[in-house]
């Protein structure tokens, strides 16, 4: 897959929803319900952050799940990135970008959503083909004025600001032109998800679901 390509399929799953849900889940048994709520309130782009045991064998769980696309973030090895393809994940997304992690996702057909958090990183990715990107962390980084700003010399680049992004700034970004969307965890609280409130993640997705831009 080229870089090219990676872009092409990134931004078709960044304008499905204003919101992908950024998920850290410790317990596999709930990952199908999880989904199912989440695409049922209407956002079926899901990722499962590689930051738990357990990461591997939700993406594993929720790929079975109908409507729903399930990618693999805090990708940042090429192992990272052949078990996340094996166990069923679809995209990929880093909170960076190395050569290596680059080169891995190009040789394994994962569409990668690279992170950036400068201009120059920017850049570098815009150089090697690719024109979606995540900016992040992005409140840590200036939040929606320095995505505003860093974009502004770069049209040709398109963002998903994750990393502090919540119901209440979310419309500062979407409202940006040079935003798809966005990445919240704030859509699956982990208090829901323990308590297996599928009804109250759907009434929450449903909400991110309108948000306009």
């Amino acid at each position: 897959m080229t870089p090219q390509e990676a872009s092409i399929r990134s931004r078709e799953l960044c304008l499905l929803a204003p919101v992908i849900p950024v998920l850290v889940v410790d317990d596999a048994s709930k990952a199908a319900d999880l989904a199912r709520a989440l695409v049922k309130g209407g956002l079926p782009v899901l990722e499962v952050t590689l930051r738990t045991a357990a990461a591997l064998d939700v993406i594993r769980e929720m790929a079975t799940v109908s409507g729903g696309i399930v990618g693999a973030g805090t990708l940042l090895t090429p192992k990272d990135v052949e078990d996340a393809k094996a166990a069923g994940a679809t995209f990929g997304v880093s909170p960076g970008a190395t050569d290596l992690l680059l080169d891995a996702c190009e040789a394994n057909d994962l569409p990668l959503l690279p992170g950036i958090a400068t201009s120059t990183e920017a850049m570098r990715l815009l150089e090697r083909g690719y024109t979606v990107q995540k900016f992040f962390p992005a409140e840590a980084n200036g939040g929606a004025p320095a995505l505003k700003a860093i974009g502004a010399p770069l049209p040709q680049i398109s963002f998903c600001p994750t990393g502090g992004v919540s119901l209440k700034n979310a419309n500062d970004y979407l409202s940006l032109s040079n935003t798809l969307c966005v990445g919240g965890s704030w859509v699956a609280p982990a208090n829901l998800v323990a308590a297996g409130d599928w009804d109250g993640i759907t009434a929450l997705a449903a909400e991110a679901a309108k948000l306009p831009r």
